[in-house]
């Protein structure tokens, strides 16, 4: 019995290296084949064989179909030769003296793998210079199947090759872009970085009158921390400001201080560093925080020295200091501006008032009621003893005999109470009528009492709006108050060097992931 040919599953992943080894290994399984048919066969080339290319070549121009190529191939399968190509199949069955196109060759190849019927022996074709029957000493190549399992196993060698050299090139990788650079960083932080020094404060501003805005209603219902927030965001904005730096730097030399050679390079500034510089660097070691929820400012100044960074949190508390006392001034000015503007205006309208009525009271008689009231008195008294004369006339005149004496009396008496009537009467006439008559004079004085009278009533009211605007500037104050004092610290604070090289190994770990990502998708698209 033949061994029939065994069929191997291949996955479409290792064709390709099947079909590198197939083709490494294709001339040395035609000369293996070549040598076993001839010794099988127990025959010898004649000595006027044609070369292997000459022959194929003289097969190939038969001009034989494809069916035919491979209905030989497979009958050279069938006999357990290993052909190279479709005519070096028929080139080997016709060396051992088959011929593939017969009917009864044909007819073999067309029977089941799992049928039971018996192969028929291999007819004697001659010449033949061994019997067919003998039995013939092992080969020493390989059956195809045996090589195919080889084959096989070369190439899941080759996959496995493969895989441990992209392992050895992937962990490559991540020790040259990940794990170098994880250690650069971890030796700077550990063994180069200056220690910093951090000192801690909080600070809160608070109104003078603890409540929202210093009055009724909805403000004083407010809390502090929300009434001077904007102070506080103010005051916030102020210390991180380059202005706040360049002060603290003309003051207590903050460039001077992280220019020192025996700091690391990476956090020393230049002797000629510009500005921008400096104020980068300060913003990276003065760290401010407002919370809006308790309204406290908390602040964190950090330098090489703790003495220094103690005073360094000092001195920005000083400066907040000054600005809270510039915002709060600006406010109580604004208060207090209208009602003294509103004073010295009620002072010069009563200054006007006064002096308009001295003048009238210079220009007439101080009183002019009185006077009008004593001339009518006296015009009464007069009018009383007129007619108390006249009466005395009269009686006289009613005697048989009057006194002639007492008569001329009486009547000289008469004729000058009426002439002192008429003169009184003429007074009060002018008095009273007229642009120049007491009368009008004593409505101008009333007006000017009652106008110096008003301006007392606007001045009195001015005074009380500038005192109660006193009063609401004052509650306009700010007042910022410490609640945790700089203290220096006695360990560092920075540089952190297990949390900062943990970032950096995550850091470098994520740009790698990215890269080779996007690598690997740009390839991908390439080549699709």
């Amino acid at each position: 019995m033949k061994p029939k040919a065994r069929k191997f599953r291949i996955r479409r992943s290792e064709a390709p290296q099947m079909a590198v080894a197939a083709q490494v290994a294709a001339p040395d399984m035609a000369q293996a084949a070549n040598g076993s048919d001839a010794f099988d066969a127990g025959q010898t080339a004649p000595a006027g064989e044609t070369p292997i290319g000459q022959s194929i070549d003289d097969i190939r121009r038969e001009g034989l179909t494809g069916r035919e190529l491979r209905m030989a191939r497979r009958l050279a399968q069938k006999h357990g030769l290993a052909p190279t190509s479709d005519f070096d199949a028929v080139r080997l069955l016709r060396a051992r003296g088959i011929d593939p196109f017969e009917r009864s060759n044909l007819l073999e190849i067309v029977t089941r793998d799992g049928e039971a019927a018996t192969t028929p022996e291999p007819r004697v074709q001659l010449p033949q210079t061994v019997p067919a029957n003998r039995p013939q000493l092992p080969s020493t190549t390989l059956s195809p199947a045996e090589r195919r399992a080889e084959e096989i196993m070369g190439i899941q060698r080759d996959i496995a090759r493969r895989r441990r050299r992209k392992l050895a090139l992937l962990f490559s990788r991540l020790a040259a872009f990940v794990m170098l650079p994880t250690l650069v960083v971890g030796y700077y932080f550990y063994a180069i970085a200056t220690p910093m020094y951090a000192t801690k404060s909080a600070f809160l501003i608070l109104s003078a009158d603890g409540g929202g805005g210093g009055g009724s209603g909805l403000g004083s219902l407010l809390p502090s921390q929300f009434a001077t927030g904007q102070d506080a965001i103010a005051t916030q904005e102020y210390l991180e400001s380059k202005d706040a730096m360049l002060r603290l730097d003309a003051e207590l030399g903050f460039h001077a201080h992280f220019s020192q050679p025996w700091i690391d390079p990476l956090q020393r500034l230049d002797p000629d560093a510009s500005n921008e510089a400096i104020y980068k660097l300060y913003r990276k070691y003065v760290k401010l925080g407002y919370d809006p929820t308790e309204g406290v400012i908390r602040m964190e100044v950090s330098t090489a020295d703790p003495a220094v960074s103690t005073e360094f949190s000092q001195r920005l508390i000083e400066y907040a200091e000054e600005r809270v006392d510039e915002l709060s001034q600006d406010k109580r000015q604004d208060a207090v501006r209208t009602a003294d503007q509103s004073l010295e205006r009620a002072k010069a309208e009563r200054r006007a008032a006064q002096a308009q009525m001295v003048a009238l009271q210079e220009g007439s008689i101080l009183d002019p009621e009185g006077e009008i009231a004593s001339i009518r008195s006296l015009i009464t008294t007069v009018e009383l003893q007129l007619q108390e004369k006249e009466l005395a006339l009269s009686i006289q005149q009613n005697n048989s005999r009057p006194n002639a004496a007492r008569v001329a009396a009486l009547q000289s008496e008469i004729a000058i109470l009426s002439a002192e009537l008429d003169k009184q009467k003429k007074r009060l006439t002018d008095a009273t009528e007229g642009e120049a008559s007491l009368a009008s004079k004593t409505a101008a004085i009333q007006m000017a009492q009652a106008d110096l009278a008003t301006a007392d009533m606007v001045l009195q009211s001015a005074l009380e709006a500038k005192r109660q605007a006193e009063i609401e500037a004052n509650k306009q104050v700010r007042y910022l108050t410490v609640s945790v004092r700089p203290v220096p610290s006695q360990d560092s604070t920075y540089p952190r060097a297990f949390e900062n090289t943990i970032l950096a190994f995550l850091i470098f770990s994520g740009i790698y992931l990215m890269i080779s990502l996007t690598a690997s998708i740009l390839r991908e698209q390439v080549s699709s």
